[in-house]
């Protein structure tokens, strides 16, 4: 059964970071994504990695998020520096199995998803 385990998220102030993992179990995914979720909000795509290392992410957070994989771990990662109010939400990981050239910004094109952390910054 394939598990994505999502941890790191936590309380922290305006201007600090957090490290998210995102452990999958099972088999490789090509494709692994972050998305959030807001209070009262869609889920919004957040970042996406590769299996090759290539990455994408939302204007949003350009310059301020990074995404990094560990493929020996079947661990993806989301370095979140400069954190703003705004970045409040619940943050869910992503895998799908296939190389997704399109449509990686589709919650629902994904194979698998994860429970969740919540990550709250604070003013």
């Amino acid at each position: 059964q394939v598990r994505l385990v999502e941890s790191g998220g936590g309380l922290v102030q305006a201007g600090g970071s957090l490290r998210l993992s995102c452990a999958a179990s099972g088999r490789t995914y090509y494709t692994m994504g972050w998305f959030r979720q807001a209070p009262g909000k869609e889920r919004e795509f957040v970042a996406v990695i590769w299996s090759t290392g290539n990455t994408a992410y939302t204007d949003s957070v350009k310059g301020r998020f990074t995404i990094s994989r560990d493929n020996a771990k079947n661990t993806v990662y989301l370095q979140m520096n400069s954190l703003k109010p705004e970045d409040t939400a619940v943050y869910y990981c992503a895998a799908n199995r296939l190389t997704m050239s399109t449509r990686y910004f589709q919650w629902d094109r994904y194979d698998y998803g994860g429970q969740g952390t919540q990550v709250t910054v604070s003013s």
